[in-house]
């Protein structure tokens, strides 16, 4: 059979479906990709079919970064700004890009899928990567806004029910567009594309139980797979020369990474992490990003930062490393909160610092603290000295540990990929399964 996967975001929006889209052409199927002109290299490098999707915009744009991943107001800037005035021109690639194919699976923000599949009468299965954007009042997001509410997770659906109903609200209002997008098109009312937009045949949340399990709240066509691994094994998966040589010459490092969007605007993060490093003795890795310059540090004696082969300073650092190459052997990583990140973190079975920025990462790094693997920091407190104190707690205590080690066993048992695939198959085969 033809598929077509159709995503919009970071490597870790797009990696799970690479993850599922592998596991499927190994059965015989046809995987063609439809994303950002920008992952054209990356899809054919894999070796699938590459057909583009609007919008567009430039990886490197900075300034467009900086909003998308802002604290207060990511979310909504990514919604109203992107997002929604591009319906039309995301519909009209996406109708183009699926003409020839039996089903077609979307991320989470492919708005226009539903649309496309209704006009073609083709299959359509949808994705949760994340367990905080079902927005169940029985396991509440934390919003990026408030992450205090964490604390207050007792109050239960009594409290967080009518919250997020209010939050539906107002969130809804933003939804006009795509409403009189609908029309436009003849098509009938289908609810907002954000909490109503979940295919009816099956929808696929992408994450282990480990970061969530299934709520009553969950649309009945969801079957969770547990986390689905691609790291870059076909086109970035190469480490990069002298990361393993500094591996195996010392003690496990800690490893500062901020994935592949927030470190975009890294600030001072990787600077401070390396003060932090000096304070702890401890040797660490920074993975500072492919298109920023090496960070800055006071450059003297075993604590300068050193990239490339023939490393002998304690510090080592390095555009980007496969995640599965390098996390199971660091003493710990300070990260994001990225769900891509978080699922190599926690398959690692290593304790975390996670420093989340916006749209699901504060909610993960809720999760992770309430797992007894992680602590946290928010970004606008990231020091060297608060970094210091919190990685010291996360290494001495080996209750971290030992739960790392415990949710590492858990998805160590799941097959996301092969699991999304067999239910793909089932769609196909007009056998849909469910979990409740």
């Amino acid at each position: 059979m033809k598929l077509l996967f159709a995503g919009f975001g970071s490597l870790g929006d797009m990696h799970p479906l690479i993850a599922v889209a592998l596991e499927l052409r190994s059965r015989g199927h046809e995987v063609i990709f439809s994303a950002m002109e920008s992952y054209r290299e990356k899809i054919e490098t894999i070796g699938f079919e590459f057909r583009p999707i609007r919008p567009n915009f430039d990886p490197d744009d900075r300034e467009l970064v900086k909003k998308v991943m802002d604290v207060r107001t990511g979310s909504a800037f990514l919604l109203r700004e992107i997002l929604l005035p591009n319906l039309r021109p995301m519909y009209e690639d996406l109708l183009a890009a699926a003409a020839d194919v039996d089903l077609i699976l979307t991320g989470e923000v492919v708005f226009p899928a539903r649309s496309v599949t209704e006009k073609l009468g083709i299959k359509w299965v949808s994705t949760t990567l994340a367990p905080g954007t079902f927005l169940s009042p029985t396991d509440p997001f934390i919003p990026p806004t408030a992450m205090w509410l964490r604390h207050f997770r007792f109050l239960g659906s009594a409290f967080f029910g009518p919250m997020f109903g209010l939050v539906k609200l107002i969130i809804g209002k933003w939804f006009k567009p795509y409403h009189e997008f609908r029309r436009e098109l003849g098509l009938p009312e289908a609810g907002d594309p954000m909490f109503e937009g979940k295919s009816e045949l099956l929808n696929l949340a992408m994450f282990s139980r480990v970061l969530g399990k299934p709520q009553p709240s969950w649309p009945t066509s969801t079957l969770q797979t547990g986390f689905c691994f691609y790291d870059g094994q076909k086109d970035l998966g190469a480490m990069p020369d002298g990361l393993e040589e500094f591996l195996e010459s010392g003690e496990p490092p800690i490893v500062f990474t901020l994935g592949s969007a927030a470190v975009m605007d890294p600030r001072d993060f990787f600077t401070e992490s390396a003060k932090a490093a000096k304070l702890l003795g401890r040797r660490a890795l920074l993975l500072y990003g492919m298109f920023n310059d090496l960070p800055e540090i006071d450059q003297t004696g075993d604590w300068r930062i050193e990239t490339g082969t023939g490393i002998t300073s304690k510090i080592a650092a390095f555009p980007y490393a496969p995640y599965s190459k390098v996390f199971p052997r660091a003493a710990c990583v300070v990260h994001q909160g990225g769900v891509g990140t978080t699922a190599q973190v926690l398959r690692a079975g290593v304790p975390h610092l996670i420093m989340p920025y916006s749209h699901d990462q504060p909610d993960n790094a809720a999760r992770c603290e309430r797992l007894g693997v992680a602590k946290i920091v928010s970004r606008g407190k990231y020091s060297a000295l608060i970094a210091e104190s919190k990685i010291r707690s996360l290494i001495e205590n080996s209750e971290f540990t030992r739960n790392a080690a415990s949710a590492a066993s858990v998805i160590a048992g799941e097959n996301g990929a092969a699991t999304a695939a067999d239910a793909i198959e089932a769609v196909l085969k007009s056998q849909v399964p469910r979990v409740k």
